[in-house]
């Protein structure tokens, strides 16, 4: 899904605060990207922004999850004019699962808790999406 949309000429959307937004993300060992949309009145995905970025030595160190997880936290942080006190809740699509159980986590690392602090910003929900179609 997301090498779909980084392979193909889409135009970009305007984004429209008053529809839901899609946040979809996802990282590897050195970089992450992450793909803002909204879905149209025939239901039909359209990309609104785009976001990729390197990891820094540090951050590669980090384990997968951190590293799924920072992939949100940048694009919350890039697109947070859009996405803070949004009419409807963000659907956020990683491809590591783990990360569904994040707002319930009874164990965190200090960068974890940082980063759920800022995310409680948001009204959002994560939701699992199989690998195969994120690449």
């Amino acid at each position: 899904m997301l090498k779909d949309k980084f392979t193909s000429a889409p135009i970009l959307a305007q984004p429209n605060t008053t529809k839901p937004f899609s946040v979809e993300t996802d990282a590897s060992a050195f970089a992450h990207g992450a793909v803002l949309s909204q879905d149209d009145e025939d239901g039909k995905s359209h990309p609104c922004a785009y976001l990729s970025h390197s990891f820094t030595d540090t951050e590669c160190n980090y384990n997968i999850y951190d590293r799924k997880l920072l992939a949100i936290i940048r694009a919350l942080e890039t697109w947070q004019h859009y996405l803070e006190g949004s009419l409807h809740q963000i659907d956020i699509v990683s491809d590591h699962q783990n990360l569904l159980y994040f707002k319930d986590a009874h164990k965190l690392s200090r960068r974890q808790a940082c980063w759920m602090l800022f995310m409680s910003r948001f009204d959002y929900t994560i939701r699992h999406a199989a690998e195969k179609t994120m690449t």
